[in-house]
């Protein structure tokens, strides 16, 4: 067989260890997985409702349209129907942008670290991919707008940025965006939105209504606690979303997902306070690295970047054997840091204890 040859080196998807797995490795009863940067309170009592008494969606296909999801969304965020295209996740509009506009012959500009994805799917499809480093955690965006030129089809921003929970401020965005030539199509990847507590943090509804050129993807994921179920949405102008639409599955998005989310989003009140808990569990962890002298970066996701000044896998092995399961910055690009996902009070506690521990250890 023919396989490209750009996929022929290229590493799939490495999933982390699972809580089960953990246990039987080192003999623990309880695992706390903070590694994914999930939802730690679930989701809405409302979802699990409505979803305990939906059984008979399985014979039949989903709706391909997303009809009444299509409705709820529109309006809760305050576009039209048709500037909205729905996905398996915002993972699989990635894919979709991907696939719709990159080539060889084309390049694709994104700051690195950020969300693998962008240049994962860059890579499949065989355009020249630039990076642009981060600094100080934060994109930037004159470097980028310096790599872009006539063959630049796709830039991507990520804000809050994964993995270092920066966010791009709404007078430097604006700046960046008037200067994108207005064939390159502007990726902003908000899927940590909701978790935003910034005063100067930009409205992307308004950006998409002033740039043509101006993709919004939010998820289901993050904050709605529905990551299991896959389902994310894009907004642009309808033109953008015309052009987009032919690429998407037909039935990309399943029926308990589109139930799951119409429910999710109707319960604004719960959204308001995980994004309230999150943001005194970030103080939990701001305080930690402060009284240990930790380097961090201010998050304005439901994760945070701590650089432990030692090799990332040996803080990641040290609180796997005790219970914990987070992420290595190695392969996350900050090789001296982990990323943890912030739980509940008592989570972030009983992982600030063992990290403390840790310090401990390593003082001696």
């Amino acid at each position: 067989m023919r396989w490209k040859d750009q996929i022929k080196s290229l590493a799939p998807y490495q999933p982390g260890k699972s809580k089960d797995e953990v246990k039987r490795q080192y003999g623990l009863e309880e695992i706390i997985k903070l590694a994914s940067n999930e939802n730690p309170f679930g989701c809405s009592k409302k979802v699990s409702e409505v979803m305990s008494k939906e059984t008979g969606y399985f014979a039949l296909y989903p709706d391909g349209y997303a009809t009444n999801l299509r409705e709820c969304v529109a309006e809760h965020v305050g576009v039209t129907k048709d500037q909205l295209i729905f996905g398996n996740g915002s993972d699989e509009l990635i894919l979709i942008i991907a696939r719709a506009l990159l080539r060889p012959g084309f390049n694709t500009v994104m700051a690195t670290p950020t969300f693998p994805q962008y240049k994962h799917n860059a890579i499949i499809e065989g355009a020249e991919i630039r990076e642009i480093p981060l600094v100080d955690g934060h994109h930037d965006l004159d470097q980028m707008l310096a790599a872009i030129d006539e063959k630049t089809n796709v830039v991507w921003v990520c804000s809050p940025n994964n993995p270092t929970g920066t966010y791009i401020p709404k007078e430097k965005l604006e700046s960046f965006l008037a200067r994108v030539p207005k064939e390159t199509l502007v990726v902003l990847d908000e899927a940590y939105f909701e978790y935003v507590v910034a005063d100067d943090y930009y409205n992307s509804v308004e950006l998409v209504e002033q740039y043509s050129n101006l993709i919004v993807l939010r998820t289901f994921s993050k904050i709605y606690g529905l990551a299991s179920l896959r389902v994310g949405y894009g907004f642009a102008s309808k033109e953008i979303i015309r052009a987009l639409e032919p690429v998407r599955e037909p039935f990309n998005v399943n029926s308990f997902a589109q139930l799951a989310a119409i429910e999710a989003l109707g319960d604004q009140e719960y959204v308001e306070n995980c994004r309230t808990l999150n943001h005194q569990g970030l103080e939990q962890f701001y305080n930690f690295c402060k009284e240990h002298n930790l380097s961090y970066m201010p998050s304005q996701g439901n994760f945070i970047l701590i650089d432990f000044k030692t090799d990332g896998n040996e803080v990641f092995q040290f609180l796997l054997e005790r219970g914990y399961i987070v992420r290595s910055g190695n392969a996350l690009g900050f090789p001296t840091s982990v990323r943890v996902t912030v739980g509940s009070k008592e989570q972030n506690a009983g992982i600030i204890e063992k990290m403390s521990q840790y310090m401990q250890v390593k003082a001696h």
